[in-house]
């Protein structure tokens, strides 16, 4: 799990790069880049001294000649020609919205469109008042206190998605007990026998979406499990008492 100061440092990095680093594209690549943001467009050459940074990755913001450049859900702002860039939150002053949060819950439904319900441990009836997603670690002490209470959440009217971030990373033990969730047979029992610190003797399949579920927790810059996310991509970073939980989701459309 990196740190925030890791992420900033990272996404520094693609702002730093000279524009020696930055490979000409290809003829073709070039030409489809021409296809879709117009070469007179600023954001081509402010993109051309960017490392790994596309035209469209540019967003306009409401401030002429500013643009927003995220990774994950970091956000950057670069302006006057890609000269210069400011690595935090925009604010509009007159609402006191956080504009640059608003970014980042249309960022992080993007990003959790990619995994599928087939790929989540699911618990609660489709019809449920409400989804939440949840990153979850198998030995998090939190996340097995939400899991033991999960017949109240449900009986709240919440319908839990399990996405596996085992904290430890790779090559962990925690790591392998995700894996092994997935590739049970009966998926709730598994993750269940696993909250309650009991051994799976189901052995790690193939194909398995642990790694991809890690690098998605990695892009949302998870600091801590169990972190929530809501319909309307709002996170809460920590676990919540049931009924806290449900009061929080009121008026949070489904």
């Amino acid at each position: 799990m990196k740190t925030i100061a890791a992420k900033l440092v990272m996404l520094a990095a693609v702002l730093a790069a000279p524009l020696s680093m930055a490979a000409p594209p290809a003829p073709q690549a070039a030409a489809q880049v021409s296809a879709t943001v117009p070469a007179a467009d600023p954001r081509v050459a402010i993109a051309a001294k960017l490392k790994d940074v596309k035209p469209g990755d540019l967003k306009p913001t409401a401030m002429p000649g500013v643009y927003e450049l995220m990774r994950g859900t970091d956000a950057a702002y670069v302006f006057d020609g890609g000269k210069y860039a400011i690595i935090g939150d925009l604010y509009d002053t007159a609402s006191n919205a956080n504009l640059t949060e608003a970014r980042r819950r249309e960022e992080r439904l993007t990003l959790l469109s990619a995994i599928p319900e087939s790929k989540m441990v699911i618990f609660g009836p489709a019809n449920a008042r409400h989804t939440i997603t949840v990153f979850t670690d198998m030995d998090c002490p939190y996340c097995q206190r939400l899991h033991s209470q999960m017949k109240e959440i449900n009986k709240l009217g919440i319908r839990v998605r399990y996405i596996a971030y085992p904290r430890t990373g790779p090559n962990t033990p925690s790591w392998t007990k995700a894996e092994q969730v997935w590739c049970s047979a009966d998926r709730q029992t598994a993750l269940t026998q696993a909250k309650l610190g009991k051994a799976l003797s189901t052995k790690v399949c193939k194909d398995n979406p642990v790694q991809a579920e890690y690098d998605l927790g990695e892009k949302f810059n998870l600091q801590g499990t169990p972190t929530i996310v809501l319909a309307n991509g709002d996170i809460i970073p920590g676990y919540m008492e049931p009924q806290d939980l449900a009061n929080e989701l009121k008026g949070v459309p489904n």
